[in-house]
């Protein structure tokens, strides 16, 4: 039986000098293949592109064979490992959440886990084109303003990954309601799956986003208002004591129901009805 760790390995950000980005292009023969053999979790993005040669992947239980060029895109916590290499050359890019484009980070999260992606010829030529201008601006480190051109070049070279990756544009402009609605939980998913796992959580969290995001106020306040804009009705077109409005509304609990008349409206039910008779 082959020892394993008690932890899946957990590689965080290698260099603290490079600011949460690196980008280099490297040869098989560069590799630490024993180490990169071990599966592994990373704390940052990884793009790797292979530009010549091929070799197999393992990612969370699937194993990929890839022939150049291509892409894999690895996103923070998936368990991945190289199994093998042949004549391969290749560009990395490491980079955090807090170097990437929000936008790009939004439909990253849509697109993962992804399959690696084989590049059609023209494609690959305007990626590699611009790899080569990140990897000179990742070398000049003189050069005034050097990180956030580095962090523009590379957000570049990631928009032009993703967009492959999309293939159709009009997916970035024109998501439908289900396709956002479900980016937006799995969004949520990876964040709370280790705390919640009952789907009235997410369904509520989630429409409350949306409310959030349609009229700044939650779902609870859009039901208390739809009932208080009842409550006034009844006592406004009705004869009908507050007592029995507050049952007829589905309150039990009269006090209850008088206080949520209260704090909704700065006045007491009995207050409103004589207010709407002056």
């Amino acid at each position: 039986m082959s020892f394993k760790p008690k932890f899946i390995p957990l590689n965080t950000f290698p260099d603290v000098e490079s600011k949460g980005i690196i980008i280099e292009r490297s040869s098989v023969e560069d590799l630490e293949l024993d180490k990169i053999r071990k599966a592994h979790r990373d704390n940052y993005h990884l793009f790797f592109i292979l530009e010549q040669g091929s070799g197999i992947f393992e990612v969370d239980f699937r194993q990929y064979t890839i022939v150049s060029p291509s892409i894999i895109y690895i996103q923070p916590y998936q368990v991945h490992r190289g199994i093998s290499f042949k004549e391969g050359l290749f560009t990395v890019i490491l980079i955090n959440d807090e170097n990437l484009n929000t936008e790009y980070l939004d439909l990253l999260k849509t697109i993962a886990p992804a399959d690696p992606l084989q590049l059609q010829n023209e494609n690959f030529d305007v990626l590699s084109d611009t790899i080569a201008i990140c990897l000179k601006i990742y070398k000049d480190f003189e050069r005034k303003l050097y990180y956030p051109i580095l962090k523009n070049s590379c957000n570049a070279l990631i928009g032009l990954i993703i967009s492959n990756f999309l293939g159709d544009s009009a997916q970035i402009n024109s998501p439908n309601r289900s396709q956002v609605i479900m980016s937006n939980f799995k969004s949520l998913l990876e964040n709370q799956f280790l705390i919640e796992k009952n789907p009235k959580f997410y369904a509520e969290q989630l429409l409350n986003e949306c409310a959030k995001k349609a009229t700044g106020e939650t779902v609870s306040y859009h039901i208390q208002q739809r009932i208080i804009l009842e409550a006034k009705r009844l006592l406004f077109h009705s004869s009908k004591s507050v007592k029995e409005i507050a049952y007829q509304l589905g309150y039990e609990d009269y006090s209850y129901f008088s206080r949520l008349f209260i704090k909704a409206t700065g006045m007491t039910a009995l207050t409103f009805r004589k207010k709407s008779f002056e």
